[in-house]
């Protein structure tokens, strides 16, 4: 298989980590960087030996795809060049800045006929890859992503920042329009909200309560969905996954089953399921599986779509 020649747009903290991937990816051949500042893309370049472009417009001319690791303000300004070179858009989260500029990019990208991807690297997490296809109409959605905190991520309000990979997870498993939005926050030590607590209500019935914090004492990212005859929990951060199911219990229970029975009488079995977990590097498996979409022409994993719906909700909650 050929490879695609790619580029990575910002060489920061996490530029470095998508440079490091692509380079040793089989589906990719790592063309090069670019990075406004001069001392950073020296060092970089000098350091890991990838190839320093001088320009945006340089870098994008020798690629199939280009990855956008930069702060959000320059999203789409990246974007809106890289699509209308004709060229492929790997592009970290929040989408945008704003839900216009984003709407923008899906315009473009369906104008030049190229395929884009958004990096919300949860959907990647083996522990809800491991249960994603167990989550059917969940109808109570609880998530909590609590981190120490890092004044690296704090020029965003904390729901840009780390909510939005919850609201990501759950609108990909509930299929339903979100109507209502509830939100409280607070701000501790930035000049954004440190800490957001919101409730989505879905058409179809069901409630996500999330709680995103930057001044926690200890990392967590924790979710919960309940649903029908099973409760599925997911350890984003541990990769761990528990999911207790309820089936009709037996006439003549075993010594060891755990039988519940109801006001109406009802005796329900409780089991366990602890799913296998394969261990892996969720950012290559996204940079990998959007090279695939690439390739075979199928949809990427993340749509700009849907990267575009959770900014949205995440807008919305950041408002009230």
């Amino acid at each position: 298989m050929t490879k695609l020649k790619a580029g990575v747009l910002g060489a920061g903290h996490l530029g470095k980590i998508h440079l490091r991937l692509l380079n040793q990816s089989e589906k990719y051949e790592l063309v090069g960087f670019y990075d406004p500042d001069e001392a950073n893309a020296k060092k970089v370049s000098e350091e890991f030996g990838y190839k320093r472009f001088d320009s945006i417009e340089a870098l994008i001319a020798e690629c199939d795809m280009v990855d956008v690791v930069t702060p959000t303000l320059n999203h789409f300004m990246c974007a809106k060049k890289i699509i209308k070179a004709g060229k492929h858009l790997f592009i970290e989260k929040p989408i945008a800045t704003t839900v216009e500029e984003a709407e923008a990019m899906i315009a473009l990208a369906k104008e030049h006929h190229v395929k884009g991807q958004v990096g919300h690297v949860e959907r990647f997490n083996p522990a809800f890859i491991a249960v994603r296809d167990q989550i059917h109409n969940p109808m109570f959605i609880e998530a909590h992503r609590l981190a120490e905190f890092n004044p690296r991520g704090t020029d965003v309000p904390v729901v840009l920042d780390l909510m939005i990979h919850d609201i990501d997870v759950i609108l990909s498993v509930v299929k339903s329009k979100v109507k209502h939005i509830s939100a409280s926050s607070a701000m501790v030590i930035s000049h954004s909200p440190d800490i957001t607590n919101a409730r989505l209500e879905f058409e179809n019935g069901c409630v996500a309560n999330i709680t995103a914090s930057r001044i926690s004492m200890k990392n967590m990212r924790k979710s919960r969905f309940f649903q029908k005859d099973a409760y599925i929990s997911v350890d984003f951060l541990e990769k761990k996954v528990e999911v207790v199911k309820m089936k009709d219990a037996p006439e003549v229970p075993g010594d060891f089953d755990m039988i519940l029975q109801n006001a109406e009488g009802e005796r329900r079995q409780i089991y366990f399921e602890y799913p296998e977990i394969h261990n892996n590097n969720a950012i290559l498996d996204e940079l990998e599986s959007f090279a695939n979409a690439i390739v075979n022409d199928t949809t990427p994993m993340v749509t700009l779509e849907q990267g575009t719906e959770a900014l949205r909700i995440a807008k919305k909650i950041v408002s009230l």
